[in-house]
């Protein structure tokens, strides 16, 4: 493309601006589309990758049909000609733009970056809207033509395939979100958070007293996702609604998770069950920190704990065998680095994470056989994981699923089938700080009158035992959550974890603690042991505490 060239669409009239020079839309044409300048009717199909100037001009002949309101033209530049019609139709007609300026970038390979800088026009108000997006350009397959590779988010980075462009009257009022202190709380300035704010104002939009405005959206083409603000043209009067989040532990949680490249977090008040901070890396549309389902690793081991105290296997203080290795149920399960404890008790098992003492303990060959439904009802009964938690937005309720076999004993370790998101994690931690489960929640129940998911306190003896064998875990010498924890203020306690991914070379790095009355977990994707990467950002989470 020449140096200043532009693709515009002006005042209703569409233009190709060169050097400063405007042409009518329908003389950019000479009839052959795809960068061609003659046919090649008796010429066999082009083969091979795209070149540089096939990449160039297709791009250039896209751009010129989607500026110049040719739908259909455009269309016929991709490799689904249909759907990139009728999208590109949607896009001006839906979205009211009036006018655009679409200005291609360097192309690097098939792949062209563009800006575009549009005007939305909806009844008396106009704003202006820019954005960038990319196209890429691949051959095809019969034609041997080059042509645009068809995907929705062409015309705007956040549009899927479900989705369209819509300017209007918004479907709810504004909504100004505040924190647990009326502190205001934006995507702009906690990025992680998003996706929440936009389904707060969607299930409570109407609850609270506010208008709505003129906004140009995506709508998710679902009543169970929220749509996606792009542009407000002219506002409405937003109501306020409170949240349980805390903006300064919000602030370090955002902080922490950038140190990887993907991470979630999540902190809970133990005495209430108020989120206090929610985020991910990268921040995009689907909350990993409250919807993840991944295995939690040797986190589980607070709750295969309190199921070992709960059926008498074993206290804190009792002994336990931790072999480098144990047999069970056909397959043989390792500690790291193959480490073994002479004389170990349980406290001493679990504060060095030793999966062999957790699985001898419990498995078929044990003195005291545990049926392979307890782990499950343990978690349910005094954890409240797989119950039903109505937090305020979409969450995941955490599952312990029946298994058998060896898969029962990867469970006690945090493996095998069950899912756990880093608010399910947090809130292991926060029950045994707490001494019982309490559903977290994002805003309060009264405000739609939902239920919140109930379990049995934990009882005492096993509640101190818990709180016992995780402070060890975060302050003895040799405790696999020390490290991370230093600094971080008592009373203390914490469990590191680490879970085997299938076609992953490396370990999901899991973390969870309490310090004073806040209680935080932490994932981060193939980042090895618990203490090395999600350590320190609950240790951050929980220092802003």
């Amino acid at each position: 493309m020449r140096s200043g060239a532009k693709v515009a669409i002006v005042g209703g009239v569409f233009a190709v601006v060169a050097g400063g020079v405007g042409y009518g839309g329908y003389n950019l044409w000479t009839g052959v589309t795809g960068g061609e300048t003659g046919t090649r009717s008796e010429a066999a199909p082009r083969t091979g990758p795209v070149t540089p100037d096939e990449v160039t001009t297709t791009a250039k002949d896209f751009l010129a049909a989607w500026a110049a309101g040719e739908p259909e033209r455009a269309g016929q530049l991709t490799n689904d000609p249909v759907l990139a019609g009728t999208s590109v139709a949607a896009y001006r007609e839906g979205g009211k733009v009036s006018k655009a300026v679409i200005t291609p970038g360097t192309p690097v390979g098939a792949k062209v970056p563009f800006t575009v800088k549009a005007t939305i026009t909806y009844e008396d108000v106009s704003k202006d809207w820019s954005y960038a997006s990319e196209l890429t350009v691949v051959r095809g397959e019969t034609t041997g033509r080059p042509l645009v590779k068809w995907q929705p988010s062409v015309l705007h980075p956040k549009l899927t395939a479900a989705g369209a462009l819509r300017t209007g009257v918004a479907k709810t009022a504004e909504v100004k979100a505040v924190d647990h202190d009326g502190v205001e709380l934006t995507a702009a300035k906690y990025p992680s958070l998003g996706p929440v704010l936009a389904e707060l104002r969607r299930r409570y939009g109407a609850r609270v007293d506010g208008t709505a405005g003129v906004e140009t959206w995506i709508d998710s083409g679902s009543e169970s996702l929220p749509d996606t603000p792009l542009l407000v043209l002219r506002k409405g009067k937003p109501g306020t609604l409170r949240t349980t989040i805390d903006a300064g532990v919000q602030a370090a949680a955002e902080k922490a998770v950038k140190g990887f490249g993907q991470a979630a977090v999540a902190a809970v008040e133990p005495s209430t069950g108020a989120i206090r901070a929610v985020a991910n890396n990268p921040a995009t549309e689907f909350n990993t920190a409250l919807q993840g389902q991944q295995a939690p690793g040797s986190t589980m081991k607070i709750v295969t704990a309190a199921m070992m105290m709960e059926h008498g296997v074993a206290g804190p203080g009792d002994k336990v065998e931790c072999p480098s290795e144990v047999l069970s149920r056909g397959r043989t399960f390792h500690n790291l680095n193959d480490f073994s404890i002479s004389g170990a008790t349980l406290t001493d098992a679990f504060s060095r994470s030793c999966n062999t003492a957790f699985i001898k303990a419990i498995g078929p060959l044990a003195d005291q056989k545990i049926a392979d439904t307890a782990l499950g009802a343990t978690a349910r009964r005094w954890f409240g994981i797989g119950q039903e938690w109505n937090i305020g937005v979409g969450a995941w309720d955490g599952s312990v699923p029946e298994s058998a076999g060896n898969e029962t004993s990867a469970s006690y370790i945090g493996q095998g089938r069950i899912a756990m998101s880093a608010l399910n994690v947090a809130s292991l931690s926060a029950t045994a700080k707490n001494g019982g489960f309490l559903q977290p929640y994002l805003v309060a129940k009264e405000l739609d009158d939902r239920d919140f998911a109930e379990a049995e306190p934990l009882p005492g003896e096993v509640a101190r035992g818990l709180r016992r064998m995780m402070t060890a875990a975060a302050t003895r010498t040799d405790g696999t959550a020390t490290d991370a924890m230093s600094g971080v203020p008592s009373p203390k306690g914490a469990k590191t974890g680490s879970a085997e991914i299938d076609g992953q070379a490396t370990s999901n790095s899991w973390f969870t603690g309490y310090s004073g009355d806040l209680a935080a977990a932490a994932v981060v994707q193939a980042g090895g042991h618990g203490g090395d990467a999600a350590g320190p950002v609950v240790a951050r989470v929980l220092k802003a505490g």
